[in-house]
């Protein structure tokens, strides 16, 4: 309803004078991402420790791509889970109903059981293929596509990710590899339920955007019906490709890209109007640079969490440690989690997004176009990998506590660099992608946003099974950080070209 919107566009009385309705999803998306991080952090470590010590004992390669499947199929799902809100749900319902979805997966992770584990991570991809995208339409839609508070609006909200992505991490880790793996992966599933308690009490303040669309009840009914068959279409083709015959596990990749191209050329030829191509079309060109950034970034769960538990130091410093009480001393005497590094790429976010959400807003028009912010972005994701390479490379030199591990302050740094470079794309992203989407295509859209996180996710773990020691580790994180520079340099060529579609 373009009036509604309007008027919500006028609304200054929430968070840095942006619509109030900002608030609500800025504390469900805070929630959801604690759950989904507090989980994240510890599904590698958790797979690759020994079964006496509590894990599953699986190898590195299978341990990564197992992660590489689910943290994948998380973004996949945002297709027909966006398909869903606008043809079924509407995208206020689908935050509700996913976000319950999660909270049963992670409490499904929570019983000790090989069959309840996998239960669980079925379970929370389908609730954040409903989630994910619909939160981010729900604030795209609290803006005008003419409202220049719409990128900072995106940034505040992308600090609320990373404050429950900063968080999560300090509790599940601590529980999990500490106290026992399930607490940490059940912490998760209380982080969400919070978070949709919050989401219930505060829906008056998103006014009537996300409400379910107006269609007799048999297409809602027959909608739903394909919405379902689509979510079963994606978790069988996914089940094939990687646990299926040798054929197809071998050659996953290639299809998968080639279901993309496939799936692209479909709703280009069939589903689009003439006057939303040229719009659309720069979606697709984005499309592919956030697949690379993303296949890198999202080492940070596998490969950079393996070197974290592995190759890094990862002791408090003795006066710190003599103000803990005796029981906590006693758990962080090997070192404190591993998963506790991956809060820094948040603490950065929480310090950084303010900062970049007031420098846009004070650039105003002269600041630089959404494709040069992709092309930075793109930068500093290959310049951290590449300062882990060079980490891995001083593995055994003496810097850092003892042979074979190096200084905390590697990662630290890899993890600003990184930093810089999402806050240069992802926030970003989402942002163009609500612009120029077809309002009544918004859902859909988000989806193929989110499509490409998911592809980049599939690479990602394709990558990490080549984790390694001594020149394994360099040769990973050298390739890791060759194609995003790269891709960098690509992009600002065709800055020209994409500024002609968008006029």
């Amino acid at each position: 309803m373009p009036g509604t919107i309007e008027k919500s566009a006028m609304d200054r009385s929430g968070i840095g004078g942006h619509p109030r309705g900002l608030t609500t999803l800025f504390f469900t998306e805070m929630w959801e991402r604690f759950s989904y991080y507090g989980m994240r952090g510890l599904l590698v470590l958790y797979m690759t420790t020994a079964v006496a010590s509590g894990g599953l004992g699986f190898s590195d390669r299978m341990a990564a791509e197992i992660y590489g499947v689910y943290t994948g199929s998380v973004y996949l799902m945002s297709i027909p889970g966006g398909w869903i809100a606008d043809n079924v749900l509407g995208t206020r319902r689908s935050v509700l109903f996913g976000g319950a979805i999660i909270a049963l997966g992670h409490y499904s992770m929570a019983y000790p059981s090989i069959y309840t584990f996998y239960a669980g991570l079925v379970l929370i991809v389908l609730g954040t293929g409903l989630l994910k995208p619909n939160v981010s339409a729900l604030v795209g839609n609290l803006y005008t596509a003419e409202d220049e508070r719409r990128d900072a609006g995106f940034s505040i909200f992308y600090m609320g990710i990373n404050l429950g992505a900063f968080i999560a991490p300090l509790v599940c880790s601590y529980l999990g590899e500490k106290v026992d793996w399930h607490l940490g992966f059940g912490a998760a599933g209380i982080g969400m339920t919070f978070g949709l308690i919050q989401y219930r009490l505060g829906q008056g303040r998103l006014g009537d955007i996300g409400k379910p669309p107006a269609l007799e009840r048999t297409v809602i009914t027959r909608n739903a019906i394909r919405g379902a068959a689509m979510m079963l279409l994606c978790c069988g083709v996914v089940a094939l490709l990687w646990f299926g015959p040798e054929p197809l596990r071998r050659n996953k990749m290639t299809i998968i890209g080639t279901l993309v191209a496939i799936f692209l050329v479909w709703m280009f030829t069939s589903y689009l109007r003439p006057e939303e191509k040229k719009p659309v079309g720069v979606i697709v060109i984005l499309f592919f640079f956030s697949i690379i950034f993303w296949a890198a970034f999202e080492q940070a769960g596998s490969s950079f969490n393996l070197f974290a538990q592995r190759f890094t130091d990862r002791s408090l410093p003795a006066g710190l440690v003599t103000l803990l009480p005796e029981a906590l001393q006693r758990q962080v005497a090997d070192g404190f989690p591993a998963g506790w590094y991956q809060s820094v790429n948040s603490i950065f976010l929480i310090c950084l997004a303010p900062v970049f959400s007031w420098f846009w807003l004070r650039m105003g028009k002269r600041q630089p176009s959404s494709p040069a912010k992709f092309s930075i972005g793109l930068l500093f994701v290959g310049l951290g990998a590449v300062l882990l390479a060079v980490a891995s490379a001083s593995l055994g030199s003496g810097i850092g506590a003892g042979s074979g591990v190096v200084g905390p302050w590697w990662l630290v740094g890899v993890y600003l660099l990184q930093t810089i470079g999402e806050l240069c794309l992802s926030p970003v992203g989402l942002s163009t992608t609500t612009r120029l989407a077809p309002e009544r295509l918004t859902g859909l859209m988000m989806g193929v946003w989110f499509l490409s996180i998911s592809f980049g996710n599939f690479l990602a773990g394709e990558a990490a099974g080549d984790f390694g020691s001594g020149e394994a580790l360099i040769r990973l994180f050298t390739r890791v950080a060759a194609f995003p520079i790269g891709a960098a340099l690509l992009l600002l060529l065709l800055i020209p070209f994409i500024k002609k579609l968008t006029r």
